[in-house]
């Protein structure tokens, strides 16, 4: 009895991690971050949960192979090699899985992955300025200067992979040259994805501030950027919290994650 009690948690948590990772991909495509030409370009993976050797992520070789149409049966099950383990028939891995096992490999905390290719995030890498702080969301992510590999092509070696990785070392983003952005999760889909769309929110105020003003454009200062989140819950919200049953709010990002997980997931 205790092995098929294993083998159901198994099957349940790689279930879990399918239906994450479709919807961390068709959230994606909601906020604008993988649409047009690019509405097959991106992935979003996510380590199976007891299982760290394994993570899903979206495959290749689909009928429709959007990220608007993933579903948990679309997902494809790798390995910390970026094998292919499982999946729909025909399957493949995605061409840039070495970013997402390198990633897994390198750092056991991180539990999701994304990668896509935002419009203003690509121009400010071939610009060659830093993103800077431009408003309260996301300030806190681009507060120091983001790494950048230096490369346009596909990540499709051990060794690019790798690289990736270790410019990442225990942060949570980095850029791509003329391509896109990593972002990494050491919490959950939801975070790793809302990472990706406030980063490129920050990056479209650089963006305008670049064509306003020039590269010496004013920016939130380091102090204010800091204080950003400081000071808790004020006694008077907190006193009523304290009366509502958590199921019954959200907070911080569920607030829009969880309005996209109701758009997106109506179909699933």
């Amino acid at each position: 009895m205790v092995d098929v009690a294993m083998k159901t948690t198994d099957r349940v948590a790689l279930e879990t991690a399918k239906h994450e990772a479709a919807i961390g991909n068709r959230v994606l495509h909601e906020l604008g971050l993988a649409t047009g030409v690019r509405a097959s370009h991106g992935h979003v993976s996510m380590r199976v949960p007891g299982d760290p050797e394994k993570f899903v992520v979206k495959g290749r070789g689909y009928r429709v192979d959007v990220l608007s149409r993933m579903r948990p049966e679309d997902m494809v099950v790798c390995d910390l090699d970026g094998s292919w383990l499982d999946g729909p028939p025909y399957s493949e891995q995605c061409g840039e899985v070495k970013i997402h096992s390198c990633i897994y490999k390198a750092r056991p905390d991180v539990v999701s992955v994304t990668h896509v290719h935002p419009d203003y995030t690509v121009m400010m890498t071939v610009y060659e300025e830093e993103i800077k702080p431009m408003a309260q969301e996301g300030a806190r992510l681009v507060a120091k200067p983001l790494p950048v590999l230096r490369q346009t092509k596909t990540i499709q070696t051990e060794e690019e992979g790798q690289e990736v990785a270790r410019l990442l070392a225990d942060g949570e983003i980095v850029l791509l040259f003329g391509h896109g952005a990593v972002t990494v999760s050491t919490r959950s889909v939801e975070q790793c994805v809302m990472t990706m769309a406030t980063l490129e929110h920050q990056a479209r105020l650089n963006v305008i501030a670049l064509a306003t003003a020039g590269s010496n454009h004013k920016y939130i200062p380091l102090d204010l950027v800091e204080a950003v989140g400081r000071g808790g819950i004020p006694p008077h919200i907190a006193s009523r919290r304290a009366d509502i049953p958590s199921a019954g709010r959200g907070g911080g990002d569920n607030r829009l994650w969880f309005y996209y997980r109701e758009v997106v997931g109506a179909d699933m």
